[in-house]
């Protein structure tokens, strides 16, 4: 893929992480987005509001703002990692895949398993992995790709490498993607590219994010992430569709959320994208 055909989208977890500071609704979202010149939006259950169970007015919005649905991201108190939940989170997986099926080529992103009970680390990567792949099974009736993202926050089940081996081996590839976060990975792995290149063929977008030595977030190119190299291996991925995702968490984008993203944005041009 020439770096030229990449798209280049916003995550809106840069506002979800403010809390309560943050007092907009999702149009504000789609205008800060837009104006920070990006060409599709990832959003979450959270940050969806008044557009949740109505898909047609969203795709209208979407369209008003020259936006495109890159993904739909949803969690879960469950972790996804308590058995007598899985029921539950996979209603709630349907939920929103019927949602995203009125968007054509948009992925559903399903959270980080996460530790929220006592335990065997085993029984709950068994439990997580049960439930990724039943939602890609839905997730294939409706025609919509579905996707992990695993992360680096408290409590995470997919830190380090050992964790991505485990759930990998764990889940159908046909069924389940890999939404990769360079600072996720970062933070959790000596090499991140090695973690990219080996899980190649899982990858169906990118999040790009940066960290400084230490792990903590940092704007996008004043960290350690190496985002030509990421770049060049998502080239290569065969089920890679051309977006690379970028989400800020560092705290200069808490403090001007729209002037961050909009900055990142203009540091991607100096890639190509």
């Amino acid at each position: 893929m020439n770096v030229k055909d990449l798209k280049v989208g916003c995550q809106t977890f840069t506002w979800e992480m403010l809390g309560r500071a943050w007092t907009g609704g999702p149009d504000d979202l789609l205008k800060a987005i837009a104006d920070g010149g990006y060409a599709g939006i990832e959003i979450t259950d959270t940050m969806i509001g008044r557009y949740a169970g109505k898909p047609d007015e969203f795709a209208v919005a979407l369209k008003s703002s020259g936006l495109t649905l890159v993904s739909f991201a949803f969690g879960s108190k469950s972790g996804f990692t308590l058995k007598d939940q899985i029921g539950v989170d996979l209603e709630t997986a349907k939920r929103w895949i019927d949602f995203v099926a009125a968007f054509p080529g948009a992925l559903v992103s399903m959270g980080s398993a996460t530790v929220v009970s006592d335990g065997p680390r085993d029984d709950k990567f068994a439990i997580a992995a049960e439930v990724y792949n039943k939602a890609g099974e839905l997730g294939r009736k409706a025609g919509v790709k579905v996707a992990m993202h695993p992360s680096s926050h408290h409590n995470t089940l997919l830190f380090d490498r050992a964790d991505y081996d485990k759930i990998f081996a764990l889940l159908d590839p046909d069924l389940v993607g890999w939404v990769p976060d360079t600072g996720h990975i970062l933070r959790g792995h000596k090499d991140m590219a090695d973690t990219l290149r080996t899980y190649r063929d899982r990858i169906r977008y990118i999040h790009l994010k940066d960290v400084d030595a230490n792990g903590t977030w940092a704007m996008l190119g004043k960290g350690i992430c190496d985002t030509a190299q990421v770049i060049e291996i998502a080239s290569t991925a065969p089920r890679f569709n051309g977006w690379l995702v970028l989400e800020e968490e560092s705290d200069t984008a808490a403090a001007d959320p729209a002037g961050a993203v909009k900055t990142n944005r203009q540091t991607m041009r100096s890639y190509g994208a």
